[in-house]
């Protein structure tokens, strides 16, 4: 079993920054893949940013590609969303969701999920 806790949403202004964490409990966190997922109001849920195990593989969706990073710290059992240049368009709750295994751009795979972070970017 694995429970992440997602951290450091808020409200920030057009081209403002923020950082997401996520800390995960289990002693086998640096075994597990890791994702960020988003969803807005009305939207389905969507993949922001996805990294394999040991961060030898990393996804982005176009839309955030160049301004939005995905990190793991395995020895602190925590992935970070490094968030830049936001727009009003990434205002969403934001998730982390982990799986055993190989890393994966698809919610249907991730076992484990946070409860969220509510991120909101005024124009």
């Amino acid at each position: 079993q694995v429970q992440l806790v997602e951290s450091g949403g808020g409200l920030v202004q057009a081209g403002g920054s923020l950082r997401l964490s996520c800390a995960a409990s289990g002693r086998t966190f640096n075994s597990y893949s890791l994702g960020w997922f988003r969803q807005a109001p009305g939207k389905e849920r969507e993949v922001v940013a996805a990294i394999n195990w040991i961060g030898g593989w990393i996804y982005y969706a176009d839309s955030v590609k160049g301004r939005f990073t995905i990190s793991r710290d395995n020895a602190k059992n925590t992935v970070y969303l490094r968030m830049n240049s936001l727009k009003p368009e990434d205002t969403a709750v934001y998730y982390c969701a982990a799986r055993y295994g190989g890393g994966t751009r698809n919610s249907y795979e991730y076992d484990y999920w946070g409860q969220g972070t509510q991120v909101t970017v005024s124009s």
